[in-house]
């Protein structure tokens, strides 16, 4: 093993260097994005009025594949952080937001209702002296 790392050392130090380099974004983005969800993002039952519904397709299209391509690297980064320094549940939640796929407001929702991620993210809400989060009602079965 030692062997190995000594002949890997470039690779081993670039990794270090990216892994503080993303703790350290990760510290300074995910309360910035928190901080500007809606605070009844998690309520509300139809989204609000969406301008991008009238850009040319093929950029609609664009803006989507980079927004969910955006979505999976946080929640690759996020589950990395449940192990590595940084905030991994939040990590992912803000990637969960930023995807699209079915069944994602039923997987909002129980989410943000854990106390371990709906305070974390109220402190945070108000410390920039934002509202609060509004929780969801249980759904009904």
């Amino acid at each position: 093993m030692i062997q190995w790392m000594k002949l890997h050392e470039v690779v081993l130090l670039w990794m270090g260097f990216v892994s503080i380099l993303t703790f350290a974004g990760t510290l300074f983005t995910i309360p910035l994005l928190l901080v500007r969800i809606p605070e009844d993002y998690f309520t509300r039952t139809a989204g609000p009025h969406n301008r991008r519904q009238y850009r040319h397709p093929a950029i609609r299209i664009f803006v989507l594949v980079i927004k969910n391509l955006l979505g999976i690297l946080f929640i690759a980064g996020g589950i990395a952080m449940l192990f590595l320094p940084g905030q991994g549940i939040l990590t992912i939640l803000i990637g969960i937001i930023l995807t699209n796929f079915p069944g994602k407001p039923a997987l909002e929702r129980w989410l943000i209702r854990h106390s371990a991620v709906y305070h974390p993210v109220n402190r945070l809400r108000r410390w920039a002296h934002h509202p609060p989060l509004q929780i969801p009602h249980r759904d009904k079965k």
